[in-house]
């Protein structure tokens, strides 16, 4: 991952609004409109709709600043560059609006910075516009600058009546993500106590550079430590939000490409970490597309596992030939997978954990406290947990922190983990990395040596060969402190 920890600029912060260098003659508004046409042009044969929704709405804001500059008697107000035209070009106002709405939407750094200089011109002539300060908000969250967007959130919320687009959750959520964020830092300067010296005649840019080199050298220690330094530093400056997010997530990979002395890196800094990634993506509230289930990261799903027995129960025929249903029902917390099909003798009768690939939509109404919905492809997996989601059929629901475990918290990499994990994989990859239960205990887990027990619409199936079940069977193995015929125990 490469990172550019640059040193201070001489320009204005994001939050002021960053204006390129310009003659005193033309007014603003001219200006801002000769940016749009400029930034317009450039996308012309680009086949991404974002920017051709873009270039027709540069268009529209042509067409409109023309007919407003060549109306009699209104158009000095429009070329005279004083604050009036908005009061008399309402249409010339909103159409730079949706202008710089469309440019952010496409979300590149170039057309966010033309988009925060377009609010900037709109607040300049109307400070009170409600929609010129949600949209600055959201494109200085774009730019990672967190305290700008948390002061535009404000800005806007106090305009409100009532708070109809969930406000003052975001801003909740983006001071809880910087938490979480120092919450890291903490752990890390803990872990490595050299990192405060470093900090105190220590230049971020340098530390860095020193950093990339001494993992270059195989260094993993001292990188870590001179990253956690530039960190604390970038922090004490006051960087912009998605540069120190970016900083912590490369000391993440770093812990996890190069394990510190006594295993993987420690849980709490990754859920600190996993915690201020969701948390500057999306607000900690519930989704009314979720029927009304709360929606969980990873530290929620550690608290509701912490101390507590559970057993994860295979699809398989062992577990139908088998007579473990009480057994079963005696764990505090009891895992189904996919398909699974309850009968009482053999399975028991419980499900508290329902984990399930997102491609099918087997027992997504059978009533469970959690539903973790596993997949790949986040675009894919997003649209089925909103179609599928069956209203009241769960209380809790996983965010997108939980939505593939191997590949996003393990940071496994296809060259390290070739195959497509399970879902039951995903499962037990995720509670032996929390490590909070009193017992982890697999049941019926043979990796369908003995077949598949599921669904009757689910039995045409095949047992796919995009798993790789002799792997997944080894890693389990290699951790069971206890096997018997029916019963794997990894705690």
């Amino acid at each position: 991952m490469q990172l550019r920890i640059g040193k201070p600029a001489r320009r204005q912060s994001a939050a002021q609004g960053e204006r390129p260098p310009t003659d005193d003659v033309t007014p603003e508004l001219a200006r801002r409109v000769r940016d749009c046409a400029i930034a317009g042009g450039q996308q012309s044969g680009n086949p991404d709709p974002e920017r051709v929704r873009f270039a027709e709405a540069v268009r529209v804001l042509l067409t409109a600043y023309a007919e407003a500059a060549a109306s009699p008697g209104k158009a000095a107000t429009l070329l005279g560059g004083g604050n009036r035209w908005a009061g008399d070009h309402p249409e010339v106002f909103e159409a730079l609006l949706q202008a710089g709405r469309a440019a952010a939407a496409v979300g590149t750094e170039d057309l966010l910075r033309l988009a925060l200089r377009v609010t900037d011109t709109l607040l300049e002539v109307r400070a009170g516009s409600r929609a010129a300060w949600r949209l600055r908000a959201r494109v200085l969250e774009g730019l990672g600058d967190d305290s700008g967007s948390v002061e535009a959130h404000e800005r806007y919320l106090a305009l409100c009546a009532t708070d109809d687009h969930g406000t003052g959750a975001r801003i909740d959520a983006l001071r809880a993500s910087r938490d979480h964020l120092v919450e890291a830092l903490t752990l890390l300067r803990r872990r490595y106590p050299r990192a405060a010296a470093l900090e105190v005649d220590g230049d971020r840019t340098d530390l860095w550079s020193d950093a990339l080199a001494r993992r270059g050298a195989g260094d993993a220690p001292g990188a870590a430590e001179r990253m956690t330094a530039a960190l604390g530093l970038m922090v004490a400056d006051k960087r912009p939000f998605g540069e120190l997010g970016d900083a912590l997530t490369a000391i993440v990979d770093l812990l996890t490409e190069f394990p510190p002395e006594g295993g993987e890196p420690p849980a709490a800094l990754l859920t600190a970490w996993a915690e201020h990634r969701r948390l500057s993506e999306r607000e900690a509230a519930a989704d009314p597309l979720l029927g009304g289930a709360r929606v969980i990261g990873l530290s929620d799903l550690r608290n509701q596992l912490a101390g507590r027995s559970i057993c994860l129960v295979a699809n398989s025929q062992r577990v139908a030939e088998g007579r473990c249903g009480t057994r079963i029902d005696d764990y505090d917390l009891v895992v189904r997978f996919n398909s699974f099909t309850i009968d009482a003798p053999a399975t028991g009768t419980r499900t508290d954990i329902h984990a399930t690939i997102h491609k099918h939509n087997f027992n997504w109404d059978v009533p469970v406290t959690t539903r973790l919905v596993f997949g790949g492809r986040q675009a894919a997996w997003q649209h089925s947990v909103r179609r599928r989601l069956v209203p009241g059929a769960q209380r809790n629901v996983g965010d997108r922190t939980l939505r593939w475990p191997v590949r996003d918290i393990g940071r496994l990499t296809e060259e390290e983990w070739p195959t497509i994990p399970t879902s039951g994989f995903n499962m037990l990859w995720l509670l032996d990395f929390l490590d909070v239960n009193s017992r982890i205990d697999l049941i019926g887990f043979d990796f369908y040596a003995s077949g598949a027990y599921r669904l009757p619409g689910a039995m045409k199936l095949p047992i796919t060969s995009v798993h790789g079940y002799q792997r997944e069977r080894d890693w389990v193995m290699a951790r069971a402190r206890h096997t018997d015929e029916m019963r794997t125990s990894l705690r």
